[in-house]
């Protein structure tokens, strides 16, 4: 079951167009020479040294972007390039460097570097899981005041992305771990079933609605 979270003021509900599974993003993933990584989404309209970034990115591969211009203006050209490499990556080729495609281009760009959705997003740090046979405690920290939510299933979880300020659907079960804007997250996941391999990311989001998430990864219960 996919779910959409509301938060109070700090948010507004996850939409999305799109539905892609992550563990092909990561099977998928090519590897590309590169020293920049981008911290906030992109779109058209979008102007900077970060364009000029994702535009050099993209231009090394002519089937993604065979006019290979970078000029810091995002226009329709890279809508275009952005949108071939989402198809190739398995995302919704929405066209533009949301909170789900930015953490894929910047593992391609830096070895796996995951940056927040903005300059001002709440960087995730310090994740630590302890579990037990039926249980899973999640503590970590962000760098500013941020809600939190885990979501995990025992399933790969699939997420959809879609148009500036819709953010993400998130499939799966969803831990609540706090809607006050705390810097530090501590919850526990309960009735967990023993032995088993579960797949979780963790959702942040600030007030001003800057999101981050965590690249999605896998505990495991104790007999």
């Amino acid at each position: 079951m996919t779910k959409k979270i509301n938060f109070s003021k700090a948010s507004t509900s996850f939409l999305g167009a799109g539905l892609i599974a992550l563990t092909v993003i990561v099977a998928g993933t090519a590897t590309y020479a590169s020293a920049d990584t981008l911290y906030r989404q992109l779109e058209v309209g979008s102007t900077g040294a970060d364009v000029s970034s994702l535009q050099t990115f993209l231009a090394q591969d002519p089937t993604l972007y065979p006019q290979g211009l970078v000029t810091s203006y995002f226009g329709s050209l890279t809508k275009t390039a952005v949108a071939n490499f989402q198809s190739r990556n398995g995302l919704d080729p929405v066209g533009r460097v949301g909170p789900l495609t930015l953490p894929v281009i910047n593992a391609q760009m830096n070895s796996g570097i995951n940056s927040g959705s903005s300059a001002s997003a709440p960087v995730i740090s310090n994740l630590s899981i302890a579990v037990s046979n039926t249980t899973a405690a999640f503590n970590w920290n962000t760098s500013q005041g941020a809600a939190a939510i885990v979501y995990y299933s025992t399933s790969p979880l699939s997420m959809i992305e879609s148009g500036p300020g819709t953010g993400v659907t998130i499939s799966g079960s969803s831990a609540l771990i706090n809607t006050n804007l705390t810097s530090t997250h501590v919850g526990t996941l309960t009735g967990l079933q023993p032995n088993t391999t579960y797949y979780y990311t963790v959702y942040v989001r600030n007030g001003s609605g800057s999101e981050n998430i965590t690249w999605p990864s896998t505990f495991h219960t104790n007999q």
